[in-house]
């Protein structure tokens, strides 16, 4: 099947999805979660992708997609700040810049921005170099920072600095969308980053501090896209009830599988396991990465997915009930390519 058949709306009926299990590897990176589900007997099958895909394959459905994306990129309008949008997005998450290019303008400009904006604010709360003294204020009044059409952050890393650096062409573009969208984008914002600041200085200890926390980094997209997508009439939902349960389950997919490059972090780790789930199996979350511990980590590895697929029910309920043929493939598009990229 083409990589993007199914994002494009074919689906041949010959194409059966096949998972396979070669073995379990220790954390790493690299580790992918694969559900294999029955009503009767539900396990968690702990996969290491690297061994069980194809590099060439691989390559291959990269650049189908970076070909698609360059080739819409080509219908941009000249205007500088839409075109950095849209460089920024396809250089920081290609999937959605693909996505993107379904929807008609007014609505490709305001998800665009949404993420633009929610990336901004993501990666102002990952800066470990940045105090809580200053961390915090900021995250409080990025809602009001947003028109700002001089805004620029002296923080981030590699693109996501271009982006922070110059979030003036954000702001800007955020100024030429409707009313409706803008006020979706304030509201979205203000609760996120209020969110996010309330565990700067809180350490994530329960699950239900872990399902809160998922909620205000990942859910608030989802609640904010779906908002998006009734304001421009596309789709008949209730504003603000679907897509919350696919992007929390999303997130805790990214926190499940980025547990090294977290646990590495300089200068100080970030923790966004909950103590709950993995002080069963150790002292020291940052245990878990040395091999002497496999066999412990690998018990609470599969604790945090079986906590994780709670969702997947939810998820494809609400997935199912929309309507819109391009808003059903992206969002089920990106819950698909989020474990197969």
């Amino acid at each position: 099947m083409s990589t993007l058949s199914f994002l494009q709306g074919s689906f041949p009926s010959s194409a059966t999805p096949r998972f396979v299990a070669p073995g379990v590897s220790y954390f790493s990176s690299s580790l992918r979660m694969v559900p294999a589900l029955s009503h009767k007997n539900p396990e968690v099958i702990v996969v290491n992708w690297e061994k069980s895909r194809n590099p060439q394959h691989e390559f291959s459905r990269m650049a189908e997609i970076n070909m698609v994306v360059r080739h819409a990129e080509k219908q941009l309008p000249p205007v500088p700040h839409w075109r950095f949008c849209y460089m920024t997005l396809r250089n920081n998450f290609n999937l959605g810049a693909l996505i993107l290019h379904q929807f008609d303008i007014d609505l490709r400009n305001a998800v665009c921005v949404l993420y633009l904006s929610l990336y901004a604010l993501d990666h102002i709360e990952d800066d470990t170099s940045i105090s809580a003294e200053v961390k915090v204020p900021t995250l409080m009044a990025f809602h009001r920072l947003i028109y700002d059409q001089e805004l620029q952050f002296a923080c981030g890393t590699k693109n996501y600095r271009v982006l922070l650096n110059k979030f003036y062409h954000v702001s800007t573009a955020f100024m030429d969308l409707g009313l409706s969208y803008q006020e979706v984008i304030k509201d979205t914002t203000k609760k996120m980053g209020a969110g996010m600041s309330k565990f700067i200085c809180k350490e994530i200890e329960t699950i239900d501090d872990y399902d809160e926390y998922c909620h205000y980094v990942s859910g608030l997209v989802g609640l904010g896209l779906s908002k998006l997508f009734h304001a421009s009439g596309i789709e008949d939902l209730p504003p603000g009830t679907f897509f919350h349960t696919s992007f929390v389950f999303g997130q805790k997919a990214d926190i499940i599988q980025d547990y090294l490059e977290d646990i590495n972090m300089t200068p100080k780790p970030r923790r966004f396991w909950p103590r709950q789930i993995w002080n069963k199996y150790t002292v020291r979350l940052e245990d878990f990465k040395y091999e002497k511990n496999s066999i412990q980590a690998l018990h609470c590895l599969n604790d945090m997915v079986t906590n994780a697929l709670l969702h997947a029910e939810d998820c494809l309920k609400d997935i199912s009930a929309v309507q819109d043929p391009v808003i059903l493939r992206s969002i089920a598009g990106v819950q698909v390519y989020s474990f197969l990229l």
